[in-house]
């Protein structure tokens, strides 16, 4: 990168075609080309791989390539700050998502895409420095912006009709709850590929530990088609060529498979229960017949009121098969609560980004 940076003229551009899935590559490759002296000005999803090779169709590996345009950063700047910087990327990065989306870009491509753009307000800058002290790292920045990203997919999820207000609702969800949202919307119940699970994860916080360990969310393909044998006859057929690929992929649990005794009543160190545990532990106690614990656990959390808690059961019900258990039991929890999705008054309600 220095080199080239030494070749290039002043009003040149440099174009870097990357194609990489696994987060530490990409925040290898964007340090080395800050500190080279670059200023990342535009990015762009370009169908490059071909979606039935072999690799792609046994790792799910990204469908496009990330053309990353640079140009030569000023030796006068000076060090940027860690909060206007944060500022300029969400200023910067929102109209591109909303066109990104309306594309037809979607799943880890969506958040790669969106990720370059996101850069020019950090790569701008030789150096970031935090209010608190200390410099702000590509990775403590890559963190927010992916958060960032992650708000905007789920609240497109939560919400078609009014995505961006959404979008507000989503900011507010925990970690865990728009995890799910995420990976359920991409991958539904298929072998997710690892390398794509520790980006999601990263996105909302979370570590490919957290959610296998801690909070029991994910499971390897042959561990969740054997409990899913048993417990729901819905559930697609385990695909062969994926399981047999050899890359490491693991499987979101479905609702009836999260079998924690704790699960919705109390959450690992004593956190916030998140929302989507919640949900499942209703799921479970009406799929049991047990009315009157649903209505208890609703009153007792203060759910009937809560606008999150209804758009979150909302886009489950679009997002689950029409003639699974998952989606009439869902249908019945709904009707059985009488959800109504509130609508801003006016468009000021609106987040403005």
């Amino acid at each position: 990168s220095n080199f080239v940076n030494r070749l290039l003229k002043p009003n040149g551009r440099f174009v870097v075609v990357f194609a990489h899935k696994q987060p530490d590559a990409w925040e290898t490759l964007v340090s080395a080309m800050i500190k080279a002296g670059f200023v990342v000005t535009a990015s762009w999803p370009i169908q490059t791989e071909m979606a039935n090779r072999t690799r792609a169709m046994a790792s799910a590996a990204l469908a496009s390539s990330i053309w990353m345009v640079c140009k030569k950063r000023p030796a006068t700047v000076r060090p940027g700050w860690e909060s206007p910087v944060l500022a300029e990327m969400r200023d910067h990065i929102t109209q591109q998502l909303r066109d990104f989306w309306d594309a037809g870009i979607r799943g880890p491509d969506f958040v790669w895409a969106a990720t370059g753009p996101a850069l020019q307000a950090f790569s701008q800058y030789p150096v970031v420095k935090k209010e608190g002290g200390g410099f702000m790292t590509i990775g403590d920045f890559l963190i927010h912006v992916r958060r960032f990203v992650v708000d905007f997919v789920v609240g497109r999820v939560l919400s078609r009709e009014n995505a961006d207000g959404a979008s507000a609702a989503a900011e507010s969800l925990d970690a865990l709850t728009a995890y799910y949202l995420l990976h359920r919307h991409d991958f539904g119940f298929e072998p997710a590929p690892i390398g794509q699970v520790i980006l999601y994860g990263q996105s909302c916080g979370l570590s490919d530990r957290d959610l296998v360990q801690t909070w029991d969310l994910l499971a390897s393909p042959k561990t969740a088609a054997a409990q899913m044998s048993d417990d729901d006859e819905d559930a697609p057929e385990e695909d062969a060529d994926v399981a047999q690929s050899g890359g490491a992929t693991v499987k979101l649990k479905a609702w009836n498979q999260r079998k924690d005794k704790n699960l919705g009543y109390a959450a690992p160190g004593g956190r916030s229960i998140p929302l989507i545990d919640r949900i499942h532990r209703l799921m479970q106690l009406w799929k049991a017949g047990h009315v009157a614990d649903v209505d208890e656990y609703l009153d007792a959390n203060g759910l009937r009121q809560q606008e999150l808690f209804k758009r979150v059961l909302q886009a489950l019900i679009e997002l689950a098969v029409a003639s699974s258990e998952e989606r009439a039991v869902l249908e019945n929890l709904s009707n059985h609560i009488g959800v109504k999705i509130a609508k801003p008054e006016s468009k000021d309600l609106l987040l403005n980004f």
